[in-house]
């Protein structure tokens, strides 16, 4: 049996992740895939048993990492709008220094293979979110609504700012770059809809 070659792997996962964007789930295939990495089909599956296990995979991993940043220095004992504001942070951040995974996983996350990777990776990371909720409405520091009502309010505008800032221009042309002074800005603008 062949033995897993980590830089043959990580080689594997990259240039996955960048034919799934430019291609498509339903364009991607392991004999392309095998092809560009310069590697036999049968090299392939040393590391994945399949297209479907690969393509799981790659989410799976993409998926987690984005949940672990989204967790990192929050907690749900904070303030709503301290939470909030450091979720934001995270969000960007992730968002603008990993494009192409952002983009990877958006595609996969509304694909076939999404509630799969999801019900794999979410639950750690919405039992941390209902907590914060829940005691911000509690104690009175973010008005009751329902979740896809605060979802749209609360990541709506952050999530349509990057991608202008991914497009790198504003809806009408103009160079756009997302900085901290925007962020700050729109967040400022989102709390008066989300706190009493």
């Amino acid at each position: 049996m062949r033995t897993r070659d980590i830089n043959k792997e990580g080689i594997v996962k990259q240039k996955a992740i960048e034919m799934l964007v430019s291609q498509g789930v339903e364009g991607f295939g392991m004999n392309r895939l095998a092809k560009e990495c310069g590697v036999s089909v049968a090299t392939l599956y040393i590391y994945y048993s399949d297209k479907e296990d690969l393509i799981k995979k790659i989410g799976t991993e993409i998926g987690q990492n984005f949940f672990d940043e989204m967790l990192d220095g929050f907690s749900s004992e904070m303030s709503f709008v301290d939470g909030l504001r450091k979720q934001w942070e995270n969000r960007s951040k992730f968002v603008i220094e990993h494009p192409l995974e952002t983009t990877c996983f958006e595609l996969l996350k509304h694909s076939t293979y999404g509630d799969a990777i999801l019900a794999e990776i979410t639950s750690e990371f919405r039992a941390e979110m209902t907590k914060f909720i829940t005691k911000s409405i509690e104690k009175k520091e973010l008005l009751p609504m329902t979740f896809e009502i605060f979802w749209s309010i609360a990541y709506g505008s952050l999530y349509s700012l990057l991608e202008l800032h991914r497009e790198g221009k504003s809806m009408s042309g103009k160079p756009f770059v997302f900085t901290d002074q925007i962020r700050e800005e729109a967040f400022n603008l989102i709390l008066k809809a989300l706190i009493p």
